[in-house]
This record gives structure tokens, C-alpha cells and sequence, in this order.
């Protein structure tokens, strides 16, 4: 090894030491504005990766988190346009502002972790930001590469978006304790007839960050489950009852599944396989049986 790459070497272990506090943070950011843990960690690399090579271009270093986080946040917008998925600025509507409160709202926060992929990429990042993970107004719009207005807008709309879904889901059962039991019965039995049958004409699936279906749509989701070894259990999450997911015989749950319904049957179902990040983050109580 040459003395120049021992140099290089020794001067990325330092900085990865320098920031190795602020990554558990960035990767929070980065793997929910993409939907996955994976995604994620590869925008924290990628992210982690321009900021060493950058520092080495300069004589001074501009303040770290705030540099870092601006890094992450286009890092993750190239991913997502690359993938497909659509970026659209927020306007900065003085409409949108009116009675903006700069706190944090506290049912956003306990929102935040199940539902803000519901929300458009710029009202995401700015209720993740702001309500999540607690930066300022000021830090957020540097962040996002915008102004404060539109930061207050895409907090307005995203906040309501959240409080919307909330009403929606409130217009509808929570699932009982002996309706999971049943569903998780049949579904641990491979009685997909039995599973089926529980299942509402108009029932709405949402493969969170992957697809969304309707009506008998619906029932073809089970075919997939049927060629995989998924049992589930009924959990207490975020104070209700829902389904924990655990693949191939492991002692941890994967993901969750959330049901509601309607006049006795399903009439939403919210699957986050494709969202495993929440089940490594989230407080549960597996219900005894």
C-alpha cells in the first residue's frame, strides 16, 4: 500500500468517524422518503461517498449536518425519479400558510411512521423533517432547496393529508381482537377459500409503496401468499390491534398487516412488506393466544 493511499485511508476512517452520529439520522430521512431500509442505506452511502470526496476539493468544510442532510435529500430525489416515481415542487401558496403553526403536530408524529408514503415526495420531506425528526423551518427549506413559505405549505397540506386519513380510517371499524384471530386461523391454515370469503366486494388493498388494488382485484393477493412460508400473529401496534408477519419460521416479525372493517368483513387492507424498516422501529406486544 502506497503512502498516499494509506493517507486516503486513514482520512475517510476519520471522517466516517465524524459523522457516524449523524447516520442513524440520515438513514431515518433517507429510508422514508424511499419506502425501504435498503434504499436507504445505499443513499447514506451514496450520500456519505460525495461528501468525503467534496471535503477533499475544499479548504473548508461547511457546517456538517445541515450539508450532509442537503446531500441525502438530492441523492434521494435523483433515486426516486430514477425509479420512476414523480417529483413535484410545492408552490408557495400564501393560502396554504394561513394559521400555520410552527410546532410539531403531535398526531403527524405518531402518524408519520405508517402513513406518510400516503403523502407526495415534497409534503413527505417536509413532515419528516419538520414533525419527525424536529429540524427548523430554516433547516428544513435548506435542506429540500426551497423557500420557508413553501416549506409552511407542504407542511399544511401534508398535515392534512394525515388528518384526513386518519378521519377516513376513523369512519371505519377497527378490527376486533376475534376477527384477526380468525383472519390469522385460516391464513396459518392455507384455507384461502375460508380467507377470501372474509374479504369485502369493495375491499381496498395497499401494498404500501408498491401497488394499490380494489374490489377482486384484491383476492388475487392471496395467490402469492399461498407459494410463500408467512404466518401471522395478532399484535398490539401503536395502540390497536394488528397482524405481525413472520417469514420462514423466524422468531422476529418482517413487517405488519393492518385491517379495517366494514359491516363485518374487510374493507382495508394496508400490507408493509415492502416497508420491512417499520417493523425494526416500531413498539409491539404479540398477543398471547
Amino acid at each position: 500500500m502506497t503512502e498516499t493511499s494509506i493517507t486516503v485511508s486513514k482520512a475517510r476512517e476519520e471522517f466516517l468517524l465524524l459523522v457516524d452520529g449523524l447516520r442513524p439520522e440520515l438513514h431515518r430521512y433517507c429510508a422514508r422518503l424511499t419506502g425501504s431500509i435498503i434504499d436507504g442505506e445505499d443513499i447514506v452511502q451514496e450520500t456519505l461517498a460525495k461528501a468525503f470526496y467534496t471535503m477533499g476539493l475544499n479548504l473548508e468544510v461547511p457546517p456538517l449536518r445541515p450539508w450532509l442532510f442537503r446531500i441525502a435529500h438530492n441523492a434521494a430525489i435523483d433515486f426516486l425519479r430514477s425509479h420512476g416515481q414523480k417529483y413535484t415542487e410545492t408552490r408557495a401558496d400564501l393560502d396554504d400558510v394561513v394559521g400555520f403553526d410552527d410546532a410539531p403536530d403531535a398526531s403527524v408524529v405518531r402518524a408519520a411512521l405508517a402513513r406518510f408514503l400516503l403523502l407526495p415526495l415534497t409534503q413527505r420531506s417536509a413532515v419528516i423533517l419538520k414533525d419527525v425528526l424536529g429540524h427548523s423551518l430554516e433547516e428544513t427549506a435548506e435542506t429540500m432547496g426551497t423557500t420557508i413559505l413553501a416549506v409552511k405549505a407542504a407542511l399544511v397540506r401534508g398535515r392534512r393529508r394525515l388528518h384526513e386519513e386518519d378521519a377516513e380510517h376513523a369512519a371505519t371499524t377497527v378490527a376486533a381482537r376475534g376477527d384477526l384471530d380468525r383472519y390469522a386461523a385460516l391464513f396459518n391454515r392455507r384455507d384461502w377459500d375460508g380467507v377470501r370469503a372474509l374479504i369485502g366486494d369493495e375491499c381496498r388493498l395497499d401494498l404500501v409503496s408498491k401497488a394499490q388494488r380494489r374490489g377482486k382485484d384484491v383476492r388475487m393477493y392471496f395467490d402469492r401468499y399461498a407459494k410463500e412460508d408467512v404466518s401471522l400473529r395478532v399484535v398490539m401496534l401503536e395502540g390497536e390491534f394488528a397482524l405481525a408477519a413472520f417469514v420462514g419460521g423466524s422468531e422476529r416479525a418482517s413487517y405488519f398487516i393492518l385491517l379495517r372493517w366494514e359491516h363485518g368483513r374487510v374493507g382495508s387492507i394496508r400490507d408493509f412488506r415492502y416497508v420491512p424498516y417499520i417493523a425494526y422501529e416500531a413498539e409491539f406486544e404479540i398477543c398471547a393466544m
